[in-house]
């Protein structure tokens, strides 16, 4: 289970990594908001296929007495990652590309943090994992970049909702229904992103249509199937490891940047890219069980 946990958080960290490449081609037409309202809109199409496809195990669980509806539960995630989704995209009019990834990812060591606040016991190897991991995120994307702005205040504020995305879904993916739990995730989301993009922006259905491939691709694989891997992921796997498998996305969006667009790696940022992977197996360590054997 632990290691289907761990492939299912890794799934989840390639399809957002490879994301922002359809993100970057998805935007050249079509504003921000009005982009992710329709991304979350294939999201929750995808995600409501499932729900009926799926109708018959549900009905049994309820049968036997073990179903725990997922909606109530997905309103407050929901809300926590389209505050995400937005303060970052808003950030971006303020601050640069790599900076904004660089700070997101603070949540690889507000998570062990607020972990021990609310009483978990982080081990060493995790501890070391999440410098390792964030260093490396800053190597990849941020590095020689040392002035703070408004932007930076605004994505150190998304940071803090993305922490508080993990950590409700580490309390409820266990206990209630993935599906139902990720389809009220991409509803909030569509709402939401479709009422700013009617206050703020504009569109026509040619630039949607030029789109459509970027949008198709994120919405099925970035909302629908990253989103219900992150949930089924962390019912198997602590928020701290979890925290830092999902990082690994600004490794397989750098990659994806050289290979589809073109993009150089330096010498640094492959540095960066050591440092999240050796961040990520260091997670693997196993706990110590077990008393030690007399002589």
């Amino acid at each position: 289970m632990h290691l289907r946990g761990n492939l299912m958080l890794l799934a989840a960290s390639f399809f957002w990594g490879t994301t922002f490449v359809a993100q970057i081609l998805g935007m050249e037409g079509l504003g921000p908001y009005t982009y992710a309202a329709f991304r979350f809109a294939l999201g929750v199409i995808f995600m409501g296929g499932l729900w009926f496809l799926y109708r018959g195990k549900r009905a049994a669980e309820r049968r036997a007495g073990t179903f725990r509806s997922g909606f109530r539960a997905g309103i407050p995630v929901g809300v926590a990652m389209f505050a995400g989704v937005t303060l970052q995209q808003v950030a971006l009019l303020y601050t640069t590309a790599g900076k904004t990834a660089f700070i997101t990812t603070l949540y690889i060591v507000l998570v062990p943090l607020a972990a021990v606040a609310l009483g978990h016991r982080i081990r060493m190897a995790q501890w070391i994992s999440a410098v390792l991991a964030f260093a490396g995120v800053y190597f990849l994307s941020a590095y020689g970049e040392m002035t703070i702005n408004k932007g930076d205040v605004l994505v150190f504020i998304c940071s803090l909702f993305w922490m508080a995305q993990i950590l409700l879904i580490d309390r409820f993916a266990r206990t209630v229904d993935a599906i139902e739990l990720c389809l009220t995730e991409m509803i909030v989301c569509m709402f939401g992103s479709a009422a700013l993009a009617a206050a703020y922006e504009s569109f026509a259905w040619t630039d949607v249509w030029s789109a459509a491939i970027p949008i198709l691709y994120a919405g099925v694989f970035s909302c629908g199937v990253a989103y219900t891997c992150q949930i089924l992921g962390q019912a198997y796997v602590e928020p701290t490891q979890a925290s830092i498998l999902l990082s690994l996305e600004a490794v397989f969006a750098a990659v994806t940047g050289w290979i589809v667009l073109g993009e150089t790696m330096t010498a640094v940022q492959i540095l960066g890219c050591a440092l999240l992977l050796g961040g990520a197996l260091m997670t693997q360590i196993p706990k110590r069980t077990g008393k030690r054997r007399k002589n």
